[in-house]
């Protein structure tokens, strides 16, 4: 498959070049051969796929109930969506096998891949285009401020990263503000310790409730997928001008798709040619939160970049 290179983060600003060196990203090998899973559900009959909350929000549960219906009609035996408490909980649940597939960002992926043998296999993709496999994470702040107008402002601000394991809510904003301000010499503890060099900085939870703290006053600065940020303006959970962007990322790959490792071959290979072929649209427009979208197949190569910028921010 080919290999998309997304964006560089600016990691050269942000760290030395003997960092980078040390960070090679090596090639992880699927263990799904030898498996000896003889259904598509398993010892319980049942083929469970797991969401995180930004994707099961009370828009988004007949959608996934429905492709849960079809997946189910298509593998031939009974298929659940459960909602994890947060990131960690369904890499667990993957490692453990309470969770056969689930639905989740770049970075939870890249830790993912540090505890158990998960594979990507589809990623989303605007108007199943290979070369729209992409999205930002934006720092919006309320309107109605008018002491934050860039990136440049935000120190001294209160904070509210995502969760994280979130990649546009808590990575790559994290590796941008690291950018932003080379002369603080910050790294990811001091951006996420009180009075270090945000007044106060916690974590909302989910994309949606940063933007509602944004929007109510509560926190000064969130970082949000700008994805999840227009399906929230689209659904009247948010006016377009309760906020203002004041600084956008490079490109950041899709979210996927991923199987656990007890998935045996020839049913990622089912999942493979259900998913690419699944043409929903209120399962894309209401999970996925990209109307048009479609998923696209897609290898762990995809996520070569951030897997190794997960290793260096944690490293540095």
């Amino acid at each position: 498959m080919k290999n998309r290179k997304w964006i560089c983060l600016g990691l050269t600003a942000v760290l030395s070049l003997s960092l980078l060196a040390g960070c090679g990203s090596g090639d992880n090998e699927s263990t799904a051969a030898g498996s000896t899973q003889s259904n598509p559900g398993g010892e319980d009959g049942v083929f469970t796929i797991a969401y995180a909350p930004n994707e099961s929000t009370a828009e988004s549960a007949d959608a996934r109930n429905g492709l849960a219906e079809d997946l189910g009609a298509f593998l031939g035996c009974e298929v659940e969506e459960i909602q994890a408490s947060d990131y960690n909980a369904i890499i667990e649940a993957l490692r453990t096998g309470s969770a056969d597939m689930a639905y989740m960002g770049s970075q939870a992926l890249a830790l993912g891949v540090e505890r158990t043998d998960l594979e990507p296999i589809v990623m989303k993709a605007e108007e199943g285009d290979p070369e729209k496999a992409i999205y930002h994470s934006v720092l919006i702040t309320s309107s109605s401020n008018t002491e934050i107008n860039s990136i440049a402002d935000i120190k001294g601000k209160t904070m509210a990263f995502v969760d994280p394991d979130s990649t546009s809510g808590n990575l790559v904003p994290t590796a941008e503000i690291i950018q932003a301000f080379p002369d603080d010499n910050l790294n990811t503890d001091m951006l996420h310790t009180n009075g270090d060099f945000f007044e106060a900085v916690s974590y909302s939870g989910s994309h949606q409730a940063g933007l509602q703290a944004v929007i109510k006053g509560d926190v000064d600065v969130v970082p949000i997928s700008d994805q999840i940020l227009a399906s929230e303006i689209a659904n009247g959970n948010a006016a377009e001008g309760d906020v203002k962007i004041i600084h956008e990322s490079g490109a950041i790959p899709a979210e996927a798709m991923v199987v656990a490792e007890h998935v045996d071959a020839e049913t990622r290979d089912k999942l493979t040619e259900f998913l690419t072929g699944y043409d929903n649209e209120q399962y894309f427009t209401d999970v996925i939160k990209v109307p048009g979208a479609r998923f696209i197949a897609c290898d762990m190569s995809d996520y070569e970049d951030i897997i190794e910028l997960n290793k260096i921010i944690n490293e540095f």
